[in-house]
């Protein structure tokens, strides 16, 4: 196996470009620190000094991949930065990542999440050995591994989505190891989603369809875009706030249209707009858009649809969520226009009060009238009968 890996590894086994005394005071035993790793959107890159490996009898042609030697899975010397790095990159397609084992694990939801119990996270891992060049019986070379890991979860929160203004604004916070920021969601006035929103400050009619679009941008395209629940609330934050599911597992409002959900990396729903009832006093009703999206492999997403007590799905009441959480994309608020104005009820209410004041007097002081009447005659007919 080390002669078969020698033989493959010959063309590139030349002089490093790099020397041991261009090193300085990096020429020293390796660390465990001696590897960078990104966990990227698209891609994992990693990133090793060329020092230690150097002081160790290797070189960058020698170092090699979950035993993986065609070129696109070898190092690239890099000597624009100090210290010096031989860098790998690979997707994050588990058909072409230079060996890289991929695992999945699922956990109950916690937090934002507690509504499913199946919350799916993948762990890529692997490691880069050094190739001895030595072909006798014994070496004086050390035995060189690096290891490398980067774990994603693949349940996010799409949420705060606010409108009020022309246009959607997202503003994103990446961490390092998440898909987040390959996810947007976009408001949309036509339903083949071209045009986004343009909501006055004034509001929305009341009815008018608003068209809701999830989408991953840059992403390994072995995963698909699954919405798992889409729910409005009046306040940005939807604890202690009325809230209106759009549609929650398996189950989803009768004015809710899905257009795809899990079977790209889009989903498409509409939505007629509509008020919360605690805001009819109000000129305009503002709420915000939030959606738990769901990133699945293409062979999994039709099982997280399915409506059973293995599909990982359950409800419960919303938790509070963070506004600083790596899980928040921000864009503009929801308002629709009252469907009257605010003031008629209120002005029909007070002339019916003043018109059954009228009414009232005029009745009281023709019964007094008729009391004074009566008085009058009796005391007439008291008279006579004393006379």
């Amino acid at each position: 196996m080390k002669l078969f890996l020698l033989l493959l590894l010959w063309p590139a086994l030349v002089s490093s470009a790099l020397t041991l005394s261009e090193c300085g005071a990096e020429a020293r035993r390796p660390k465990l620190d001696d590897i960078a790793v990104e966990c990227g959107t698209a891609s994992i890159n990693l990133a090793i000094q060329m020092c230690p490996v150097i002081y160790t009898g290797y070189n960058e042609s020698e170092l090699v991949m979950n035993h993986i030697v065609n070129s696109a899975c070898r190092a690239t010397l890099d000597t624009t930065v100090f210290p010096p790095v031989a860098r790998f990159s690979f997707p994050l397609n588990a058909t072409n990542a230079c060996g890289s084992t991929f695992r999945y694990t699922s956990a109950p939801g916690t937090g934002v999440f507690a509504d499913f119990s199946n919350i799916q996270n993948v762990n890529i891992s692997g490691i880069i050995r050094g190739v001895d060049p030595t072909t006798g019986t014994i070496t004086y070379n050390a035995e060189l591994k690096y290891y490398y890991s980067c774990a994603y979860p693949l349940e996010y929160l799409v949420n705060n989505t606010k409108i009020d203004v022309s246009g959607s604004s997202v503003s994103i916070t990446d961490r390092n190891g998440t898909f987040l920021s390959t996810l947007s969601l976009s408001l949309y006035s036509d339903s083949s989603y071209t045009t986004l929103f343009n909501i006055p400050n004034s509001g929305i009619e009341l009815r008018k369809n608003i068209f809701a679009e999830v989408k991953a941008t840059n992403l390994t395209a072995q995963y698909f875009v699954l919405l798992d629940r889409c729910y409005a609330s009046i306040s940005a934050l939807p604890a202690n706030s009325s809230f209106f599911n759009l549609f929650v597992p398996c189950s989803k409002d009768k004015s809710t249209t899905i257009v795809a959900n899990g079977v790209s990396q889009t989903a498409r729903f509409y939505f007629p707009a509509f008020r919360f009832v605690e805001q009819q006093n109000q000129n305009v009703s503002t709420y915000y858009l939030h959606c738990i999206t769901r990133l699945c492999e293409q062979s999994t997403c039709d099982s997280f649809k399915q409506c059973s007590s293995t599909s990982g799905r359950r409800r419960r009441e919303i938790k509070e969520l963070d506004p600083n959480s790596v899980y928040t994309l921000t864009s503009p608020e929801i308002i629709t226009k009252p469907s009257s104005p605010v003031y008629s009820a209120q002005t029909e209410d007070t002339n019916e009060g003043q018109r059954s004041s009228v009414g009232l007097g005029v009745a009281v002081g023709i019964l007094a009238c008729i009391c004074a009447i009566g008085l009058i005659v009796g005391a007439v007919f008291y008279k006579k009968l004393r006379n």
